[in-house]
C-alpha cells in the first residue's frame, strides 16, 4: 500500500475537516486521511517519504517508550547511544548513515568485552535510522526514516541468549496486547523470512481486519556467534578449553506499531485509541449554553467542569476541558471523535440540576450518565472496560480469521476472504518461494494495479492448532515431502 500525500500545507483548515474515504470502500486513502487529519502526521514536503510525527504521535510513542524501558531497567540492560555516522569497514557499500547499528556498536563491544566476567552485555539504545531504499512510503509503516529502539546483547553461552530473546519478544507482547489493545501470534521466523546475518528470528504477527494482510509487529533476534566471528567478540573460555565467541542477540519495535493501532481501531469518523496511550483519554464538553444562558449560570457550570477535572486528574488521568469560543457541542464532538479519545463527557443545565454527567464511549457510541458524585471511580471503571472490550474486538476478528487448512484447494478463497491461514508445511526455502507463486493472481489485479500477492509465510506460532499426524504431506501440491510444522502463512505488508 503506497500512499502519496493529497493534501498540501496550502489547503484551507475548512477544506480537510472529516474523514471523506471509507475504511470498507478505499483503505489506503481512509488511512492516509486519518493520520493526517487527527493530527497523527503532517508530510514533510522538502524530500519526499519523510513525516513530521506530532505531538500526539510522539505522546503515544513517549508512553510505549516509558512503558518498555521500566522495563529493560528491571532485566539491567542499559541505556546507550552510539553516533549516528559510520565508517567504511565491514561494509561492501560504503553508507553514511546507519540503517541498523552493528556495524557502529560492535567493534567497541569487541573492546569492552576481554573476559567472561564482562558477560553479558546488554545495551539498549533509542534513535532513529535511515531505509533510503525505500520506494513507496506509508506513513508509520514504510518510512525512510522512523524512530525506534535497538537492543544488541552479548552473552557466553546460547542458552542464556535464547532466554532473552523469549523474554524481549514477550515484552513486546505485552506491549501490543496490554497498551495498544493489539493481538498478536508469537512463532518463529522460517529459514526464508529470519534475519539475514542471525541464526534465528522469533517474531510477533499482527493482522489487519480491512485488508485481511498480515504485519509483523516485532521481532527478536538470535543473531549466534556470526557477528561475535566477524567483529571478534571472544573471551577465554572459563573451563579452560580456549576462546569463545560470545551469543549475540539483537531485537526492536518501531513506530511502526502506532501505524499497526491505527489501522485495526480506526473507523470511518477517525481514530479509536486505547486508553492507556491516548493523549487525552477524556474530554470534558460544556453544552446547553446558549444567547440565554446568563454569565453567572455558564461561569457556574465551567466552575463545576474545572472541579470535576481536578479531581480526574488527581486520580491520574488525563483529562481535557473543551472551552473552545465559535464551535457547536456538535461540531466538538466530531472534532474529538476523529482524535479518537476514548471517553466524552458532556455537562450542561440539566446535567448539573440532576446532579449527573453524560458520557458517550468512542469505540462503541455507548452512552449513559454518571453521578457528580461518582465520577472518579466511574471514569476509571470505563476506561479499563474500554481498554479491555478494544483488545477483545481486535482479538475475536483475528481469530476468526485465523483458518486451519488441510485442502490446497480452499487456500486461495480463504485468502480472498480476508484470512491468514494455517498450513501443514515442510518448512523448506524453495517450497515457501513456489507457495507466493502459486498464491499470486495474475488475473486480478491489487490497489496499485498489479498482480493481487501470493501468500508468503508469517511465522510457525509456538501455539500449534494440534500436532501433524505421521506421514502427513506439505500441502503445497507440487511439494512431496513431510510437513513438519503448522506455519501461517497470509498476504503481508
Amino acid at each position: 500500500m503506497s500512499i502519496q500525500p493529497s493534501l498540501t500545507l496550502n489547503q484551507k483548515p475548512a477544506e480537510i475537516i472529516g474523514i471523506t474515504a471509507t475504511k470498507e470502500e478505499d483503505f489506503p486513502q481512509w488511512y492516509q486521511e486519518v493520520v493526517v487529519k487527527a493530527g497523527m502526521v503532517e508530510y514533510y514536503t522538502e524530500i519526499a517519504g519523510l513525516f513530521v510525527l506530532r505531538p500526539l504521535t510522539m505522546f503515544i510513542w513517549s508512553e510505549l517508550r516509558k512503558w518498555f524501558q521500566s522495563h529493560l531497567d528491571e532485566m539491567d540492560i542499559g541505556e546507550a547511544a552510539f553516533p549516528l555516522f559510520l565508517g567504511e569497514k565491514n561494509l561492501e557499500v560504503p553508507v553514511a548513515i546507519r540503517p541498523t547499528s552493528e556495524a557502529i556498536m560492535y567493534p567497541y563491544y569487541s573492546k569492552w568485552i576481554r573476559s567472561h566476567r564482562d558477560l553479558p552485555l546488554r545495551l539498549n539504545q533509542w534513535n532513529s535510522v535511515v531505509r533510503w531504499e525505500t520506494k513507496q512510503t506509508t506513513p508509520f509503516l514504510r518510512t525512510r526514516e522512523f524512530l525506534w529502539q535497538e537492543g544488541h546483547t552479548a552473552h557466553l553461552t546460547e542458552e542464556q541468549a535464547g532466554i532473552e530473546v523469549l523474554e524481549i519478544l514477550e515484552l513486546y507482547a505485552q506491549l501490543y496486547e496490554d497498551l495498544l489493545a493489539v493481538p498478536v501470534v508469537r512463532g518463529r521466523k522460517t529459514e526464508n523470512e529470519r534475519f539475514a546475518g542471525g541464526y534465528y528470528t522469533m517474531t510477533l504477527e499482527g493482522y489487519i481486519p480491512s485488508n485481511g494482510r498480515g504485519i509483523q509487529g516485532a521481532t527478536s533476534h538470535c543473531l549466534g556467534q556470526n557477528f561475535s566471528k566477524m567483529f571478534d567478540i571472544s573471551v577465554e573460555d572459563p573451563a579452560g578449553s580456549g576462546r569463545l565467541y560470545a551469543w549475540q542477540n539483537s531485537w526492536a519495535f518501531s513506530t511502526r506499531v502506532i501505524g499497526v493501532m491505527v489501522m485495526i481501531h480506526g473507523d470511518n469518523k477517525g481514530l479509536v485509541l486505547p486508553p492507556r496511550v491516548a493523549q487525552t483519554q477524556i474530554v470534558m464538553v460544556p453544552v446547553g449554553i446558549n444567547r440565554k444562558t446568563s454569565a453567572e449560570d455558564k461561569d457556574r457550570l465551567l466552575d463545576q467542569l474545572y472541579e470535576m477535572r481536578k479531581m480526574l486528574k488527581k486520580l491520574g488521568l488525563r483529562v481535557e476541558v473543551d472551552t473552545r469560543e465559535g464551535y457547536t457541542p456538535a461540531w466538538k464532538f466530531n472534532d474529538w471523535e476523529m482524535k479518537g479519545v476514548p471517553l466524552r463527557m458532556e455537562f450542561g443545565p440539566k446535567d448539573a440540576k440532576n446532579h449527573v454527567v453524560s458520557f458517550a464511549v468512542r469505540h462503541n457510541n455507548e452512552k449513559g450518565t454518571i453521578p457528580v458524585a461518582e465520577i472518579g471511580p466511574q471514569a476509571t471503571r470505563l476506561l479499563e472496560q474500554i481498554q479491555k472490550d478494544m483488545y477483545d474486538k481486535a482479538n475475536l476478528a483475528y481469530s476468526q480469521h485465523r483458518k486451519v487448512i488441510g485442502n490446497w484447494d480452499e487456500v486461495t478463497p480463504a485468502l480472498d476472504s480476508k484470512n491468514v491461514v494455517l498450513i501443514p508445511f515442510c518448512l523448506d526455502g524453495k517450497c515457501e518461494e513456489r507457495i507466493k507463486q502459486l498464491t499470486t493472481k495474475e488475473d486480478d489485479l491489487g490497489d496499485q494495479g498489479t498482480a493481487s500477492m501470493g501468500m508468503k509465510s508469517l511465522c510457525i506460532p509456538f501455539e500449534q492448532p494440534g500436532e501433524i499426524e505421521e506421514g502427513r504431506k506439505c500441502l503445497n501440491p507440487e511439494c512431496d515431502k513431510l510437513a513438519q510444522k503448522w506455519t501461517l502463512f497470509g498476504r503481508s505488508y
